[in-house]
């Protein structure tokens, strides 16, 4: 096996405590090396030997670190990605990409430039619910789409405490946080749609920025509805697909981002694995219009993919399964 890749994390939040440092720390692709605490120091109690950089600049100035995950709030990653990449560093960054297609193509063409490889966080495409869609939905069982559901339901009815989250800028609300989600999962497995539309609201009591949102994508023959808000009491399934031959429903079970937040290493026996009970229900209608009903289990879930295809494309020269192609077609959607 070539070296492993020396990584630094900007941030050590929620996403570095939960989506990054985890990984970094027990893939043995990779040396978590540095983090950015400008104010507490946090990172010591979890990784004593990791150093603490008190700036971007600092870390960035780092010789032996290769590979940067921007992690940060979504009004910065433009800024700090081209940074990283004119500082000849790879990037990771998290979703959104930046405000606007036309900074994502700078990005592109500085990482270009730079021979530097610009890689997109959508660990989502890993969740055991979406695979357990996707698998279905490859096994031809439910016969030609014709309608499909993915939505992403909270009840979150007061403001956050974080006020960069409740600030009105080109990149703040549901769409930027959690759209890339399911506009990622549809776009992998439907490819880019014939037209679309899109219905935004601020539902929530002295709410100033997109906290609900629908958009449909037209496939021509079939409609992809995707859907999130904040004021979803009881959430119903996430994952609902329709075919000429049957229906799939699936609930929003994938279980990484609680056991990480726990504190659970990705090589636990139990990690990624859904709870009995978990499965989604797979109707089909055979002969004489009879109905079979039949509960699917779901394959692990497992970011740690994500962060071997890092390593590929760093050491290998890969193609990253997050395509250029994925991004500005998400980018159209986010913008409109």
């Amino acid at each position: 096996m070539s070296k492993p890749v020396v990584a630094g994390i900007i941030s050590f939040g929620m996403s570095g405590r939960i989506f990054h440092a985890p990984f970094l720390s027990t893939n043995k692709q990779f040396k978590l090396k540095a983090v950015v605490e400008r104010n507490q120091k946090k990172m010591a109690a979890f990784y004593p030997d990791i150093v603490s950089y008190d700036s971007v600049e600092e870390l960035l100035a780092d010789p032996e670190i290769e590979l940067v995950i921007v992690n940060t709030p979504n009004f910065t990653h433009f800024d700090l990605t081209r940074q990283a990449l004119l500082a000849g560093k790879h990037v990771l960054v998290e979703k959104p990409a930046a405000g606007t297609a036309a900074e994502v193509k700078i990005l592109f063409d500085t990482a270009k430039a730079t021979g530097c490889k610009l890689m997109f966080y959508q660990n989502r495409r890993w969740d055991s619910d979406f695979m357990a869609v996707r698998d279905v939905i490859q096994s031809g069982k439910l016969g030609r789409i014709t309608e499909v559901h993915f939505r992403y339901d909270r009840y979150k009815p007061l403001l956050q405490v974080k006020p960069f989250k409740e600030t009105k800028t080109p990149v703040n609300g549901l769409v930027y946080d959690l759209a890339p989600h399911i506009i990622d999962q549809a776009l992998i497995l439907f490819g880019k749609p014939l037209s679309f539309d899109k219905t935004t609201f601020s539902q929530r009591d002295n709410s100033i920025v997109v906290d609900y949102f629908n958009f449909r994508l037209s496939y021509g023959h079939f409609n992809v509805y995707l859907t999130s808000g904040l004021l979803i009491p009881e959430p119903i399934p996430a994952f609902v697909v329709h075919g000429t031959l049957g229906s799939f429903h699936k609930h929003r079970t994938d279980v990484q981002e609680a056991q990480l937040d726990k504190g659970m290493s990705p090589l636990d026996e139990a990690y990624g694995i859904e709870p009995a009970g978990s499965e989604g229900k797979l109707v089909t209608i055979g002969a004489n219009d009879e109905k079979t009903v039949e509960y699917i289990a779901s394959q692990k879930g497992d970011y740690t993919n994500l962060f071997n295809a890092v390593y590929h494309t760093i050491r290998d020269n890969a193609l990253y399964p997050v395509t250029e192609e994925h991004v500005s077609w998400q980018m159209e959607l986010l913008e409109a």
